[in-house]
């Protein structure tokens, strides 16, 4: 937090895929959900509309969950994850080392950041942002908060830059993979196009004021390349990429060492060791660390989340916590943690599936190649 002093801290919600487990239809005693700016819009296309982390989303469209994937794959999808801004990847930290949310933080080039909390962690996010600004208020600092209702839609897919190039005048081969500019697109003015995702393709996330989203959306669909795309395949196409899903993947018990996530902690950050859980998280990063997440792949039935992880000799050393087949792969692909003795990719493992045990073997991540867009 120490970057956001004499900065505007805006903090936007990121709405993640959909865990199946967490998916339910809506009824008539969840009518408190919010609702996106596209809730309407999402409802004359076929919508087909679950409770996901408090908010009204579609889990798919009429296309099924496998052809919206494979139409991202091969061309492009649009998918709604309003108040999601963007930027790069980041953690909140407890004393104990444990992820208490994965943000995306964004340092803009008019002086403040975006901060971009998780659908499911906005109440112990805000409160904790809360606290440091008025922590540093006290120190004399002079910082603020602002939270920011605009919706966000993500084209994502080998053909997104191309149909998004239609809209705008700036130059989009110039905006390389985890960068963003404010530019005016298919005739709304103010927003802030990303290069970034959660599918592991190239694609943009367009963060867009609220009045605006629905013309944004209906401009993009007007390009046969678009289809829309709910959190279902959003769901299989993150955990191909090996991405993760906070609250099934990371939690508050997890370090980013155990998670694979070593890389967003900075050089400045493991010198100065100024960040909750420092004392826990570093000697982690020289070998010390007792599990680690990892990829999975065995065919068969489908590896679901809190399936047993066991050993050759059929003793459980861990547990799945994301899994699902690949429509792209054709197998069942999975994440789940064991002990850092069974983390070498090629390491012959069981998981049991419906009480079944079956032959696994660990693999590295992404399952499928991702495609994010560098300058040559």
């Amino acid at each position: 937090m120490q970057r956001a002093v004499s900065m505007v801290a805006h903090l936007g919600l990121r709405l993640q895929a959909l865990p199946s487990a967490l998916g339910r239809p809506l009824s008539c005693a969840q009518d408190v959900l919010r609702r996106t700016p596209l809730y309407d819009f999402h409802l004359a296309h076929g919508g087909k509309m679950v409770a996901f982390a408090g908010w009204s989303l579609p889990v798919q469209y009429r296309d099924s969950h496998v052809a919206s994937h494979l139409h991202t794959r091969r061309h492009c999808s649009l998918f709604d994850v309003s108040h999601m801004l963007q930027g790069t990847l980041s953690l909140f930290t407890n004393e104990a080392g444990g992820i208490l949310d994965d943000l995306i933080v964004t340092s803009t080039s008019e002086g403040y950041l975006y901060v971009v909390s998780n659908a499911g962690c906005w109440d112990k996010d805000l409160a904790l942002m809360q606290g440091k600004v008025r922590e540093l208020q006290n120190m004399g600092s002079d910082v603020s908060l602002e939270v920011v209702d605009n919706g966000l839609l993500a084209l994502q897919g080998p053909t997104a830059a191309q149909v998004l190039q239609a809209g705008v005048a700036d130059d989009l081969r110039k905006l390389p993979f985890m960068t963003s500019a404010v530019m005016e697109v298919f005739g709304v003015s103010g927003c802030r196009v990303t290069r970034c995702g959660y599918t592991g393709e190239d694609g943009v996330e367009i963060s867009v004021p609220a009045a605006g989203a629905v013309h944004l959306a209906t401009a993009l669909l007007e390009n046969p390349e678009v289809k829309l795309a709910g959190l279902a395949a959003r769901d299989s196409l993150r955990l191909e990429a090996g991405l993760c899903l906070y609250g099934s993947d990371i939690d508050e018990h997890t370090t980013p060492v155990e998670g694979s996530l070593s890389w967003t902690l900075g050089k400045r950050r493991r010198t100065a060791m100024d960040f909750p859980g420092a004392s826990v998280i570093l000697p982690q990063l020289k070998g010390k660390v007792q599990r680690r997440r990892v990829g999975l792949m065995c065919e068969g039935a489908p590896m679901r989340a809190h399936s047993p992880i066991l050993n050759m000799e059929g003793t459980m050393i861990g547990t799945v916590t994301s899994g699902c087949p690949s429509p792209c792969l054709k197998k069942n692909v999975a994440m789940g943690y064991v002990p850092c003795e069974y983390s070498r990719p090629g390491t012959p493992l069981l998981v049991e599936v419906r009480r079944k045990q079956q032959m696994a073997v660990v693999s590295k991540m992404p399952f499928v190649t991702t495609n994010y867009y560098t300058l040559k």
